[in-house]
């Protein structure tokens, strides 16, 4: 039997209407969520990122601040509107939409966001409180994962999860999010001898690698959940994820398609950050 598809955009839908509610039950009480996003430079793919981020704000009532600033900006006046957004009260949010410029250090910009404003997860701060299992905001993608892994409505206590890459962003967070949730989890990278036996136990395969057909049919176990994040290009310009969609889903359970699978979880996850951030600065009395 085929694998069922997994349908990212739906679940991200329903998410975004989620939401869209609890905006509204702020704006209620006089609070409007804000979000502010910086972006620095011209990177194509960033500017898309940036719109698409700014659009869904605005479609679910959150208010959003889009600064754009030339390349040529330094770490000093980056910092410096950064601290501005830490202090201003209306804003609950603050993005800085990675790549920088490779003059600007992304560590001490990442730092330097108040801990409670790091909608996208990445300070010391919020790994820290997802290391130790303290509430807190966590990192959007590996959040959106666990979302459409928990669609499939299968119980992960027990189960064996293998992730594939370890970045800071996705992979090192994505585990974490999969021992809360009491799976046992394998983290496989670039120096992992025989791979293919690791994800051959897995129940749940979350690839977020960035290498085209990097996890092919025979790897899978028959019924596993596979979640593709990876984003890659095939030689005809189409898009494509790390696992051999076509080839793996007449041996999975449940697979994710790229895109349409994790993609529109990414910015659902955020604006959920932005409103958690906002409920936080206005508890209700």
């Amino acid at each position: 039997m085929p694998a069922k598809i997994i349908d990212g955009a739906a679940i991200a839908s329903g998410l975004r209407a989620e939401a869209a509610r609890r905006a509204a039950a702020l704006a209620a009480r006089g609070v409007q969520p804000g979000l502010a996003v910086i972006l620095v430079g011209d990177d194509p793919a960033s500017a898309v990122y940036v719109r698409n981020k700014v659009r869904a704000c605005q479609e679910a009532g959150i208010h959003s601040v889009l600064e754009r600033h030339d390349a040529a900006l330094t770490q000093e006046a980056l910092l410096a509107r950064i601290d501005a957004f830490n202090a201003d009260a209306a804003i609950h949010g603050i993005l800085v939409q990675m790549p920088l410029p490779k003059h600007l250090d992304p560590q001490r910009v990442i730092q330097a966001i108040a801990s409670a404003k790091d909608v996208d997860g990445f300070s010391i701060a919020s790994a820290g409180e997802l290391m130790t299992g303290l509430p807190g905001l966590r990192p959007a993608t590996p959040a959106g994962c666990m979302k459409l892994i928990e669609s499939t409505g299968a119980d992960l206590r027990g189960k064996h999860a293998v992730v594939l890459g370890r970045s800071n962003t996705v992979g090192k967070p994505m585990a974490l999010l999969l021992l809360q949730a009491h799976a046992t989890v394998t983290i496989c990278h670039s120096a992992t001898k025989d791979l293919a036996a690791h994800v051959r136990r897995a129940d749940i395969v979350v690839a977020a690698v960035g290498r085209r057909n990097m996890v092919t049919a025979d790897m899978l176990q028959p019924g596993a959940i596979v979640i593709d994040v990876g984003i890659n290009r095939k030689d005809d310009g189409k898009l494509c994820g790390d696992v051999d969609f076509d080839a793996a889903k007449a041996v999975a359970g449940w697979i994710t398609p790229v895109p349409g699978g994790v993609g529109p979880m990414t910015i659902a996850m955020l604006l959920m950050n932005t409103l958690q951030a906002a409920e936080a600065a206005a508890p209700i009395p």
